[in-house]
């Protein structure tokens, strides 16, 4: 569990950018960096509830709230769009999950290739499927819409 809630939280820094982090939280690189590194020394250390209100609130998608949902066994409804948002209604979804996947996919022929996935291939597969999250959110949402 601790390792899956810093990754989101590393997801979140990164969505946002660590310089406009470093801003809104007064914190600094080094400390962010701790709250989501993996090492021992900082296995205990989450980021503290204000500062990923303040993230989340800058970002396209809140990483660690939906993390601690799906943790819980639930989900986030009514997402707010962001700023990657198709706004284009269900058809949009669909033909942006189909590029998205077929990234997904390209980056695991280029991660397999060599029978081996490393951790730097591993974190872009991640990236690709929590763009495919998104994605589903969305569609998710517009399938909503149209059935209320």
């Amino acid at each position: 569990m601790n390792g899956y809630l810093k990754k989101h939280t590393e997801a979140l820094v990164k969505d946002v950018g660590i310089e406009a982090a470093c801003k809104l939280t007064g914190k600094s690189k080094a400390t962010l960096g701790r709250y989501y590194s993996g090492d021992d020394e900082h296995s205990d250390r989450f980021m503290p509830v204000d500062a990923v209100a303040a993230l989340e609130a800058a970002a396209s998608y809140p990483h660690v709230t939906a993390a601690l949902a799906e943790l819980r066994g639930s989900s986030l409804e009514n997402i707010p769009s962001g700023r990657n948002s198709t706004g284009g209604g269900i058809n949009a979804d669909v033909i942006t999950l189909s590029q998205r996947f077929a990234m997904l996919m390209g980056e695991y022929n280029l991660s397999i290739e060599d029978g081996v996935i490393s951790v730097n291939e591993a974190k872009r597969l991640l990236r690709e499927t929590l763009e495919l999250q998104k994605i589903l959110v969305e569609m998710k949402l517009h399938l909503e819409e149209e059935t209320s």
